[in-house]
């Protein structure tokens, strides 16, 4: 039987992405001070948190129009 870790990063996928050399010395500044394990860590984290804003922040507005 799989471990929980080994069957999220069976359904994970590989983005490339550019960013700014800014951007990514923050990310690294987070790993650095273990906030999180890896700059991957802190991108899914950014990500998921953005997409949870910004649809919930979406649905709800369009759901209170109706």
């Amino acid at each position: 039987m799989k471990n929980k870790k080994e069957r999220e990063q069976r359904n994970m996928k590989l983005v490339t992405v550019l960013i700014p050399e800014a951007h990514l010395n923050g990310l690294d500044d987070l790993v650095r001070t273990k906030m999180y394990a890896s700059r991957s860590c802190v991108i899914r984290n950014a990500v998921r948190d953005l997409l949870k804003r910004e649809l919930y922040f979406n649905n709800t507005r369009t759901n209170t129009k109706e």
